[in-house]
């Protein structure tokens, strides 16, 4: 059976999220002071967020200790498919090619970012004979 489709994240959860995929399952208090540094957050809107996050099938609780741990339900790689997947989709009428030049032509890219492109490239134009 395939697994029901999460809801796409607000800013706001994503950036609970990027935590959690940088720290692994942790308590909100732990997340807490992983976002107080970045910029100004209250203890008890990140607490309410992760709730309301659980509720909605983004992370799990494990409630069975006093300090709830939560865990990330879909992995970085699944996130960024699916927000770059809707953007394409929006902004760019389904054209990987106009979101790819927007992306270069928005930000210089290093040398080896390049090159790791190219070579991306290279190995789907193989495997598209």
């Amino acid at each position: 059976m395939p697994k029901p489709k999460l809801p796409e994240p607000t800013d706001a959860e994503l950036e609970i999220l990027l935590v959690l995929w940088e720290t692994g399952p942790a308590t909100v208090r732990e997340v807490y002071e992983r976002l107080s540094p970045r910029r100004p957050v209250v203890y008890t809107t990140v607490l309410k967020l992760m709730q309301i996050m659980a509720e909605k099938g983004l992370v799990d609780r494990d409630q069975s200790q006093r300090a709830h741990v939560y865990r990330a339900r879909l992995t970085q790689e699944e996130a960024r498919r699916r927000l770059v997947g809707d953007l394409l989709d929006r902004l760019f009428h389904g054209s990987a090619k106009q979101l790819v030049m927007q992306a270069l032509s928005s930000r210089k890219a290093t040398r080896e970012e390049l090159a790791e492109i190219r070579q991306m490239l290279d190995e789907m134009t193989r495997g598209a004979k």
